[in-house]
């Protein structure tokens, strides 16, 4: 595939209108020793780290093989869902006790 032999030595970002896309989420094909954290992967330690646990193994994997950029959104969306949620409740229980 031309994208993926273009992607493997990098692509400009005049040249790919959704290389943001590219970039966050889709790995080298190209190498067949590729161990990059799938999106669930980086869900799941990032859970994690919201919570203070993460296996080692997981933690070597993320920093070897993982790119800061996805967990810095992933990191982002879980922070706003949760305050999200913490708005909600709020308002839930301060609507039942009548405030």
């Amino acid at each position: 595939m031309k994208w993926q032999k273009s992607w493997s030595k990098g692509v400009s970002l005049c040249h790919n209108p959704d290389y943001i896309i590219r970039l966050l989420w889709v790995p080298n094909m190209n190498n067949p020793d590729n161990k990059a954290p799938t999106l669930w992967d980086v869900t799941k330690s990032v859970m994690a780290a919201m919570l203070g646990v993460q296996k080692s193994k997981n933690h070597q994997r993320d920093f070897q093989y993982g790119k800061p950029s996805q967990y810095i959104i992933v990191g982002l969306i879980a922070v706003a869902v949760f305050v999200g949620i913490i708005i909600t409740v709020v308002n839930v229980v301060m609507s039942s006790v009548g405030l």
